[in-house]
C-alpha cells in the first residue's frame, strides 16, 4: 500500500531548512505511516540581496512564492518564521499551527567587544531591520548602524571579514544553526523589543484542507498562539512590516497576558513605549488597544512620515 505523502514547502536557506526539517521530523515521529517530503523554493526576499528590506517594499517578501505553490496544489504546507508572515494571509490559506516559541530575543555578535556598552562611538553595527536600527540608535545614537543582508552564515562571514564591529541577529536563528557560541550579548528587551512572533514557527495550509490541519494540530502551542494574536493585532493596527520600526512582545504569566510594544523613528530620536495586561481571551483587543495608545502618544506622526496610516489623524 502506497504511503500517504505530505509535501512541505520551504525556502532553501539553512535556517529555513532547519525549520522545515524540524516540522518534518515531528510529523515522521508521530505518524510512521506517512511520508514527508521537502520542496525547496526561492522567494523574492532571497533573490534581492543588494538592497535593504525596507527599500524592496511590499509584504510577504519571504512567503508569497510558497503561498502560490500551496494554492496551486504543489505543496501541502509551508513552514515560515512567524515574524516573516504578513498580518493578512491570502484568501484560501490559513495559519493552522504556531509552534512553541523559542528564544524571542536579539543577540549582538562581535569578535572585538563583549557587549553593546563596550562598543566605541562610531562603531559599525550591521542589521537589516529598521526595528533594531531605531531602538539601537535610541539607546546609542553614537553608533553607525549599517545595512546587513544575506543568510545567517553570510552575515557572520561579513563580520569575520571585518566589515562590521558587531552585528545583530535573532537569538533563535543563531542557536538553531549551532551558532549559539558566537553570541556575545543577548540584548535586553528593555532596550530592544523583538519582532512580532520572533522565535516561533508558523505552519500555513489551505483553508479547507481538514486532513492536513488535523495532522499538524499537535504542533500548535496555545500559549504562543495567544501571544502571537496580540502581537499580530498590534502590527495590523499600525500597518507594520519589515519596513516599519516597531517591536512588540507578549507573554502569559500567572494566567495574565502582558504585552509591551514600541514605535520609534528610524533615527531613534523619538521612541514611544507602553505595556498592557489583560485576559488571554482578549488577546486581539489587547493588541489593538496597545497600538492605539502608542499611536495617540506620537506614533501616528512616525507612521505618517513613513507614508502609512495617512487616512488616520491624531
Amino acid at each position: 500500500m502506497k504511503k500517504e505523502t505530505i509535501i512541505i514547502g520551504t525556502r532553501s536557506s539553512k535556517l529555513a531548512l532547519w525549520q522545515a526539517e524540524y516540522v518534518k521530523k515531528q510529523l515522521e515521529n508521530k505518524y510512521k505511516e506517512i511520508k514527508v517530503e521537502l520542496k525547496l523554493m526561492t522567494t523574492k526576499g532571497d533573490k534581492i540581496l543588494d538592497a535593504p528590506l525596507a527599500k524592496i517594499g511590499g509584504k510577504g517578501l519571504f512567503t508569497k512564492e510558497l503561498e502560490a505553490a500551496m494554492l496551486a496544489g504543489n505543496i501541502d504546507i509551508a513552514v515560515h518564521s512567524l515574524k516573516d508572515m504578513p498580518t493578512e494571509v491570502p484568501a484560501g490559506l490559513v495559519i493552522s499551527a504556531i509552534t512553541k516559541r523559542f528564544d524571542a530575543g536579539d543577540a549582538m555578535v562581535s569578535n572585538k567587544y563583549k557587549n553593546l556598552t563596550e562598543l566605541p562611538a562610531g562603531a559599525r553595527v550591521g542589521t537589516s531591520s529598521l526595528r533594531r536600527r531605531a531602538q539601537l540608535l535610541h539607546a546609542r545614537p553614537d553608533l553607525r548602524i549599517e545595512d546587513l543582508r544575506g543568510n545567517v552564515n553570510t552575515r557572520l562571514s561579513k563580520l569575520d571579514n571585518g566589515e562590521y564591529d558587531a552585528i545583530i541577529l535573532a537569538v533563535a536563528g543563531l542557536k538553531r544553526l549551532g551558532f549559539g557560541g558566537r553570541i556575545t550579548e543577548v540584548l535586553s528587551k528593555r532596550m530592544v523589543l523583538p519582532a512580532v512572533g520572533q522565535g516561533a514557527l508558523a505552519i500555513e495550509t489551505r483553508a479547507g484542507d481538514d486532513r492536513i490541519q488535523q495532522l499538524i494540530a499537535f504542533l500548535n502551542d496555545n500559549e504562543t498562539v495567544k501571544c502571537a494574536e496580540t502581537e499580530r493585532a498590534f502590527l495590523a493596527r499600525v500597518e507594520g512590516g519589515c519596513q516599519v520600526p516597531v517591536g512588540v512582545y507578549a507573554v502569559i504569566d500567572s494566567g495574565a497576558l502582558k504585552a509591551e510594544a514600541v514605535i520609534a523613528a528610524i533615527d531613534g530620536k523619538r521612541l514611544y513605549r507602553d505595556e498592557i495586561t489583560g485576559n488571554p481571551s482578549q488577546a486581539n483587543e489587547l493588541g489593538i488597544e496597545l497600538a492605539d495608545r502608542l499611536l495617540a502618544r506620537g506614533g501616528i506622526d512616525i507612521m505618517h512620515e513613513l507614508g502609512l496610516l495617512t487616512n488616520v489623524s491624531q
